[in-house]
């Protein structure tokens, strides 16, 4: 019998693995039908390039060592959680009913129950959140713990590794996280190497494997995009900041970069601390569970309700958006946003419409130049929608505003690190603290007034008079927008 032509087994093998990937595509039960058309369309459009792209940004798979690892860390923590129900429900007491939802659904993701006695503050700028946590770090005693995602080796980036070296040389246990691509820049640097020898315990986060060793770890760009410090488990700082300075010399064209930074004091620190150690314990591989500070015997007094919780690719399908849309369904008079990335998925869209519509003053502050021109060119086109609804939308013309806040009624407020995109909706690692204070809400709210001061208004006008060519484009993209 006469062998088929080389050629011909590549193309039949080529069109098996064609189709194998389509179907695969199609089975995947938790991806929502918006996805799964981008994803469709891509591999029948532009089969060779849609096979590797789905191979390679496909699906949010984790390596299958981590995914066990963290099963295994989250089961040994979770005894470290036993709150009485009783305590847990009173402390939301203080909370209008309408919020309940939303602390219900932080609650879930996090695994443990809000928490009362909170207080806090938020930083004047980058560079005096940056200050701040040096002094704490130089107060320190027993603990700092730190994770960022961004990490320079610029002025402020500097003043921490200094920082760090102190406190490690008088005997404090310093564990720094820092994420293997986003934190490359100090990781291949000397301050790197004279941390670890002044005694800091390092750890590079989500390390990127080489050649076809890819195939057993996580997917590529699945990132640690957390910011976390814990000091001493009384202290925790929460919010969009990373440790660099505001010029951002990696992308001076668009600075400075604004952010905003909180520090907590109270219950909520143990919360952090607990996001802090499941990461150490699942990467770094040491066993920080009996370090634990243990639960209080008492419901903490006074001070506000608050709950800290971090999301991930392992989290429950739509975990950070849920977050997102419980918040904005209890506002009954205003909502304000800040966001440097709008890319909001079904549900989350819905709600920003539903609440313009019910009546609530709906407020979208977004960067009016982006650093990802596809991710701007997809905010964009939500606009014409929004608008139409009633959402007012303002684009800050200051800087690059990479703050994320949503604050409800001045009285509910959600800060941290995840954004109204894709990424932080379903595949970064973030962190992000929910509470509800009239005083510390102001005092957000506040500083989203500060960024409306320095912003035009997009009106629907606007939206009527793009060119059509604008329109394509940014209709076009928002096909793939589930893929972004």
């Amino acid at each position: 019998m006469e062998t088929p032509p080389s050629h011909l087994i590549s193309i039949v093998l080529l069109t098996l693995i064609h189709l194998a990937v389509i179907v695969r595509s199609l089975l995947v039960e938790s991806r929502n039908p918006y996805s799964r058309a981008a994803w469709l369309l891509i591999l029948l459009l532009l089969p060779m390039i849609g096979v590797a792209a789905y191979v390679l940004f496909g699906e949010p798979w984790v390596a299958l060592q981590f995914r066990r690892r963290a099963r295994r860390v989250s089961r040994e923590l979770e005894r470290h959680e036993g709150v009485a129900a009783a305590a847990a429900a009173a402390v939301l007491t203080s909370v209008p009913n309408r919020f309940h939802a939303a602390f219900r659904v932080c609650e879930r993701i996090g695994r443990w129950p809000a928490v009362g006695g909170n207080s806090a503050t938020i930083a004047a700028d980058s560079n005096a959140a940056i200050d701040s946590m040096v002094r704490d770090f130089d107060d320190a005693r027993a603990t700092i713990h730190i994770s960022f995602y961004i990490w320079l080796t610029d002025h402020n980036g500097l003043k921490v590794v200094e920082a760090l070296k102190r406190a490690a040389l008088r005997g404090v246990i310093c564990r720094v996280m820092a994420d293997a691509i986003g934190s490359r820049a100090i990781i291949r640097s000397e301050h790197w190497r004279t941390m670890r020898d002044a005694g800091v315990r390092l750890c590079v986060s989500l390390k990127m494997r080489r050649g076809l060793a890819f195939l057993e770890g996580s997917r590529i760009d699945l990132r640690n995009h957390r910011k976390i410090v814990v000091v001493d488990d009384r202290i925790t700082y929460c919010g969009s900041q990373n440790c660099a300075d505001p010029e951002f010399r990696i992308k001076p064209d668009f600075a400075p970069w604004v952010d905003i930074m909180m520090r907590f004091e109270g219950p909520v620190v143990r919360q952090n601390q607990m996001l802090f150690v499941d990461a150490w314990m699942v990467e770094a591989g040491e066993d920080l569970s009996g370090a634990i500070a243990p639960l209080p015997a008492l419901p903490a007094v006074g001070g506000f309700p608050a709950i800290a919780f971090g999301t991930g690719p392992m989290s429950a399908k739509g975990a950070m958006s849920d977050a997102f849309v419980g918040v904005l369904y209890g506002a009954e008079r205003e909502a304000i946003i800040s966001t440097p990335y709008f890319v909001p998925d079904p549900p989350l869209m819905e709600a920003l419409i539903s609440c313009a519509r019910r009546g609530v003053e709906t407020t979208l502050i977004l960067p009016a130049r982006n650093d990802s021109v596809a991710v701007g060119a997809m905010s964009r086109a939500t606009y014409a929608e929004l608008t139409e609804a009633g959402v007012r939308i303002f684009e800050f013309l200051g800087g690059l505003l990479h703050a994320k806040t949503l604050v409800a009624d001045g009285e509910a407020a959600l800060i941290g690190s995840a954004n109204m995109d894709r990424r932080s909706l379903e595949l970064n690692f973030d962190n992000n603290i929910l509470l509800y204070c009239r005083d510390t809400a102001a005092a957000i709210r506040d500083r989203q007034h500060i960024y409306l001061a320095n912003a035009r208004e997009v009106s629907r006008s606007d939206m009527r008079k793009r060119p059509m060519r604008r329109i394509l484009w940014q209709n076009l993209l928002t096909i793939f927008a589930p893929i972004f």
